[in-house]
């Protein structure tokens, strides 16, 4: 069973890769659909959705290792 900490760590470490993933995405894609973002907002929403995105890993992470 992986330690707690080690969850965390694991989800934080492939949410920061993901908002990378997400921030470059976002200044691709948004100008497509019209959606003009200046690169501050573009951070804050990329933000939010890694929040969302470490929480979510880690509590499939911890769901998973407790049905071992």
């Amino acid at each position: 069973m992986q330690p707690r900490l080690q969850s965390f760590i694991e989800a934080i470490t492939s949410t920061l890769i993901g908002l990378v993933v997400a921030m470059v995405t976002q200044l691709i894609v948004f100008p497509l659909y019209g959606l003009e973002i200046n690169l501050q907002s573009n951070i804050e929403i990329a933000g939010i959705f890694t929040a969302v995105s470490i929480v979510r890993g880690y509590l499939v992470r911890r769901w998973f290792n407790a049905k071992q």
